[in-house]
């Protein structure tokens, strides 16, 4: 069997599962908690997790698994395989009715994410991918944009529960305001990078965000031609609480305008900041 195939199946299934809990209660919240000052769960959460804590840990039972609403499983504590679960990213938006949110998962081999999945439950849109594979959106290949300008370019962002990052995105926000064509925040931050994998999006970048928000879909920004960096260029570490996404063609335009180039000069764009 191919590499990584079975795990990606599994995933698929299991994020199609947890899908339906969230689709039938949403709409119906209850016993909203708070984990931070304005960083709800929910019981869809904590039911989504405990279904896909269920069937990974019963498929894989020696690997690890880190989620969002506290599961850590697996025995062996030093697996080098590691599952990163979001059971409902999206929360505030599920909460209020808003139709956007998913689930995500993802699974770590070493260093590398070797497998990710985003499912859409409202519009039933799976987005997968297997490391050197390509990724998938409902099994049919998708690829980043061709957008080449930044100008022209739609980006999408997202703002951390904690406080700290939030101001500091507000200066980002004015710079990539005045350097593209729009703007957009959604408030899924899997389906951000899944939108840009898919070319919906031609960027996306947050500070503050964590690992289980991420880690599935910037592998298949990668799969579908993509760039994932950090801030300054450097490689993309899904736990280092940072991102810059892009179709690979605005990626060096978008480091620049976080570097506080000048954005009204369009030379400078190509110049100053290098990545990998």
């Amino acid at each position: 069997m191919s590499m990584y195939l079975h795990e990606l199946t599994v995933a698929i299934d299991t994020a199609r599962e947890a899908g339906q809990i969230l689709r039938e209660k949403f709409g119906n919240v209850h016993n909203i908690q708070y984990k931070g000052l304005v960083d709800p769960v929910t019981e869809a959460d904590k039911a989504s997790e405990a279904l896909i804590v269920e069937r990974l840990m019963a498929a894989f039972p020696d690997d690890r698994l880190l989620a969002e609403e506290g599961s850590g499983a697996g025995e062996n504590v030093g697996a080098d395989r590691l599952w990163i679960v979001d059971p409902l990213d999206g929360t505030v938006n599920f909460m209020h009715g808003y139709p956007m949110f998913c689930v995500s998962i993802a699974l770590r081999a070493g260093d590398a994410t070797v497998v990710g999945v985003v499912y859409d439950p409202l519009r039933d849109e799976m987005f997968a991918a297997r490391r050197g594979h390509g990724a998938t959106l409902n099994g049919e290949p998708m690829h980043v944009s061709d957008t080449s300008e930044l100008l022209r370019a739609m980006l999408v962002t997202g703002f951390a529960y904690d406080v700290q990052w939030r101001s500091e995105n507000l200066a980002y926000m004015a710079r990539f305001t005045d350097a593209t064509q729009a703007i957009r925040r959604d408030g899924s931050a899997a389906l951000d990078l899944a939108y840009v994998a898919a070319g919906r999006y031609d960027g996306y970048w947050e500070r503050g965000i964590v690992a289980w928000d991420i880690a599935a879909a910037a592998l298949m920004l990668e799969e579908s031609g993509g760039i994932v960096t950090g801030y300054s260029g450097q490689p993309f570490d899904p736990f280092a609480r940072e991102i810059v996404a892009s179709n690979g063609q605005i990626h060096r335009a978008m480091l620049n305008v976080i570097a506080g180039v000048d954005t009204d000069d369009p030379n400078r764009l190509q110049q100053g900041v290098n990545f990998s």
